[in-house]
């Protein structure tokens, strides 16, 4: 390995000055090492803007603590778990934005990228090294960046698509021995293999899917065993489509959009899916400002979005990223991916939730949780599903959508629910208890 700027973690994070922008890689390969530099010069630096998104990371970030609230700016556009509690308690902000708009911003001047810091493979033979398991946002920030500062790391995938870039292009590099997070795929419950089952029966052979992340997603997956001919385009690849594509089940034939390749923009799962991406020419990451177009997504034929959710309304409204004001995580690709399938010649989107909280507490409610934002609009809203059933909200008015809903939700909260939609919608609804 060419040893041209090589540096230790402290010497790399040097280049970094106040006032600067940095983004930090996401995806399960937060350039921990850096980070961790980053935060012991917490103070002596000022103002440093840090631009988080969606990731997994080992803990909280080090940087998240009170001394270091003037040093380090935390800006995230989706919030995870090693910035969550920060945001939440005012020190840091998010910025609501489409997953897929990210790299727009930084491109064109909006967000200012002065470092980039990333997790990267070894290089090739021609001196290429892979940001491996995170394309997304990284592309972009990588491209925009001043300064690029990068671990090499053995742990990381070498993947083909975007996610590459030349040695020569780091300004400072460390060589770390760094495994990534690994994310097990949930065990689907009883109640999650019904839904399941429900969205599955929807799926024709021959579709291209979107799955989001969770255990109603792979539990869609597991029952999706017997199909044939199914393509992936995806904005996260998860250990859900492994046994897929090691059956067959996925094999991109009847895509449009790069036929052949599993496409993603990021990838989330356990060392075998990583293993699995390796020097894999059949998966491909790419810029998530490609991969969550709405206008590449619809060229595919008969694209199945299957996303989860917090809470929905009578009228179909959707959120997904706040529970009340506390924003929880972030949009995503959900929109993306739900008009993209709306434009797909036979296409469908399934918002899927269990239908009560954890506490006991009905997801379906008359209306949103105060304060609770609202992802999916109910002018978009098309299948939904918890473990009670399946209802198609495209085309049904108010009342009909209250009829549904209700019918959704745990039967102790339907009567309450009755009342609500009686006194909102009144006669339009009454007429429709009995039929």
């Amino acid at each position: 390995m060419h040893t041209r700027n090589k540096k230790t973690a402290d010497e790399a994070v040097g280049l970094i000055e106040s006032g600067d922008h940095v983004y930090i890689q996401g995806s399960t390969s937060i350039p921990e090492v850096l980070v961790e530099a980053l935060a012991k010069r917490g103070d002596e630096l000022r103002d440093v803007t840090i631009y988080s998104g969606f990731a997994v990371g080992k803990k909280e970030a080090p940087f998240c603590k009170p001394e270091f609230k003037d040093s380090f700016l935390v800006d995230s556009f989706f919030v995870n778990n090693s910035v969550r509690r920060w945001i939440a308690e005012g020190y840091g902000s998010t910025t609501p934005c489409f997953l897929g708009e990210v790299p727009g911003l930084m491109r064109d001047g909006t967000w200012r990228v002065d470092v980039a810091l990333i997790n990267c493979s070894l290089p090739d033979k021609d001196g290429y090294v892979s940001f491996g398991v995170s394309a997304d946002v990284a592309t972009a920030a990588v491209e925009c960046a001043d300064i690029v500062i990068a671990q090499i790391n053995p742990h990381i995938p070498f993947s083909y698509g975007d996610s590459v870039i030349h040695m020569s292009q780091l300004a400072a590099w460390v060589e770390v021995d760094d495994p990534l997070v690994e994310v097990p795929t949930p065990v689907p419950n009883d109640q999650e293999i019904k839904i399941g089952g429900y969205i599955a029966s929807e799926i024709p052979d021959g579709a291209t899917l979107q799955i989001g992340v969770g255990g109603i997603p792979n539990a869609v997956l597991s029952a999706l065993k017997d199909h044939k001919n199914l393509g992936l385009h995806t904005e996260a690849m998860t250990d859900g489509v492994l046994p897929l594509i090691e059956n067959g089940v996925i094999d991109n034939t009847q895509k449009k959009v790069m036929p052949g390749k599993s496409v993603a923009s990021l990838a989330l799962g356990s060392r075998k899916l990583y293993d699995l991406m390796n020097y894999n020419p059949d998966m491909i990451f790419k810029d998530v400002a490609w991969t969550n177009n709405p206008y590449v997504i619809a060229q595919n034929p008969s694209v199945m979005a299957i996303n989860s959710c917090l809470e929905i309304d009578l009228t179909g409204q959707i959120c997904a990223d706040s529970i009340g004001t506390r924003i929880y995580s972030g949009i995503g690709g959900q929109h993306d991916f739900v008009y993209g399938a709306s434009l797909s010649e036979g296409g469908k989107s399934f918002l899927a939730m269990l239908s009560t909280t954890s506490k006991g507490e009905s997801k379906i409610k008359p209306v949103l949780t105060s304060g609770a934002g609202v992802v999916t609009t109910r002018f978009q809203a098309n299948y939904i599903v918890t473990e009670h059933g399946i209802v198609n909200l495209r085309g049904r008015n108010l009342a009909e959508r209250a009829k549904l809903m209700i019918s959704l939700a745990a039967p102790q909260f339907r009567e309450e629910l009755e009342k609500a939609a009686c006194e909102r919608f009144g006669y339009s609804f009454m007429r429709l208890r009995g039929k």
